[in-house]
């Protein structure tokens, strides 16, 4: 053991690498805080942030600058384009994530939908936003997620941590990084995972498992530790060599993407820098008494909840045929001790998931809606395999409808926020398609509006690029 060390030691030391100065890069973080204020509204005087625009297609829309009124006036079929200010504030920025809720619309319809103390359920939990919108609302909340890795950012940006331990710890990480040399690192404190010296230079991949090795040596707690893990496992991708930009981890070598040593000890520095603060200002402000919980056991089709258990349910499920999230989120996965090999797996446990087999898609399949069937027969002529794919996630929302149904309360509703896209060159309408699944398990339809998208956090095929969420609200 101690040879395989001293042989690493050895090559290590040849590899180029740069002191870090934590007060320069401190300089140069204040400098970018400074220029990004998020706007402040005077809750006591009137708020003008609601006007009528027309969208490029020539329809008339609803734009919403920031929080949008609890009482905004919502008709069936009317779109709105909302203007989010707030997609980092507080822990909503703590880690990307694809496809996730800008916070003021959760944040809108919690308050809309249900009162203080009522139990949420978010049954596709993502990163959690709608749960930090509960908590900060003092909802009691459940996230249900497959996804480890989604489980782990979500608690931590739950998870309200003392002042004084998170600055200690960050003055013990900064006083690492300083004192980085590529000789401190072992073979030992380096994980395997598929293809990892492609993804990474091997400069990058002694930065991260020094950082990854200070992380775990902090004297904290676990919460403290798990937040410093987060803020580490957001500058990952960054300092791949993969494109920063895109669902599937892939490196491209038309972008001349350059990742320079030191650079994971840098990006590391200036996300603490901007991370601590805003879990201190969310500690302060996070309510006493309010419960959280993203239980491991359970599936958005196999919720294992009491009748009635929830007044409100309130999710953005994936897209079908949209997002690969395990393959999004490999490299983190990998780094963080979530996986070390096949990822198909985790994949097969997704709604909306593509790792499907030969043998199931062999025979068309059909939902029981008729426009779905009919779309879904089109693409089986051209692509059998994308068929099933939209089969399979009709039948699993189908699933996820009936069981949402019997853990909401009489009178409570289910809202909805979902995205159609093309397959094959159809449109696949999913807000119609469950619009029919949830009437037929016995939900009446209250309302449905559009919610435009201005902004795609990462690139998904343009054949496939969704432009509009539909917003379902489901009443029991």
């Amino acid at each position: 053991m101690e040879t395989e060390d001293i042989r690493l030691t050895q090559s290590s030391i040849d590899l180029p690498w740069y002191p870090i100065s934590v007060p320069a890069i401190l300089a140069k973080v204040a400098q970018k805080n400074g220029r990004r204020k998020r706007p402040e509204h005077d809750a006591h005087q009137p708020r003008d942030n609601v006007r009528k625009i027309v969208n490029p297609f020539g329809e008339e829309v609803v734009q919403v600058d920031g929080d949008i009124p609890v009482g905004l006036p919502v008709n069936d079929g009317n779109r709105f384009l909302f203007i989010s200010y707030d997609q980092s504030h507080l822990t909503h920025g703590l880690h990307k994530y694809p496809a996730k809720f800008f916070p003021e619309l959760p944040r809108w319809l919690i308050k809309r939908y249900s009162q203080e103390n009522d139990m949420i359920l978010d049954p596709f939990s993502g990163s959690g936003t709608t749960n930090v919108e509960a908590l900060l609302l003092r909802r009691n909340s459940v996230g249900i997620d497959v996804d480890p890795f989604s489980r782990f950012i979500s608690t931590v940006k739950v998870t309200p941590l003392a002042k004084k331990e998170l600055l200690e710890a960050q003055e013990s990480l900064f006083n690492a990084v300083e004192n980085y040399h590529p000789a401190l690192v072992s073979e030992l404190d380096i994980p395997s995972f598929p293809y990892r010296d492609n993804w990474f230079n091997r400069e990058i991949i002694l930065e991260l498992a020094y950082l990854k090795k200070a992380i775990e040596s902090l004297d904290k707690s676990k919460h403290v530790k798990d937040f410093f893990r987060v803020c580490f496992s957001s500058i990952i991708r960054a300092v791949s060599n993969a494109d920063d930009n895109c669902t599937r981890t892939v490196i491209r070598k038309v972008l001349k993407k350059q990742v320079n040593p030191s650079d994971a000890l840098r990006k590391f520095v200036e996300t603490v820098l901007v991370k601590v603060p805003k879990m201190i200002e969310f500690s302060q402000n996070v309510p006493q008494g309010v419960t959280v919980n993203f239980p491991e056991n359970m599936d958005a089709r196999n919720i294992r909840c009491d009748t009635g258990t929830f007044d409100l349910v309130l999710t953005s499920p994936p897209y079908v045929n949209a997002v690969d999230y395990p393959r999004t989120h490999q490299l983190e996965l990998y780094w963080l001790g979530f996986a070390d090999g096949t990822l198909t797996p985790l994949k097969k446990k997704h709604v909306g998931t593509e790792s499907v087999s030969s043998q199931d898609y062999r025979t068309r399949h059909q939902i029981g809606v008729g426009a779905a069937d009919s779309v879904i027969e089109k693409i089986f002529e051209k692509d059998p395999r994308r068929a099933y794919i939209a089969f399979k996630y009709l039948d699993d929302m189908q699933k996820n409808l009936s069981e949402v149904y019997s853990v909401l309360r009489d009178g409570g509703r289910y809202i909805i926020v979902v995205g159609n896209n093309r397959i094959r060159g159809q449109l696949f309408e999913s807000w119609k398609y469950l619009m029919v699944l949830a009437e037929n398990i016995g939900f009446e339809i209250e309302n449905y509006f559009g919610s435009e998208i201005i902004k795609h956090f990462i690139k998904v095929p343009r054949g496939e690029r969704i432009n509009t969420d539909w917003i379902l609200v489901l009443r029991k």
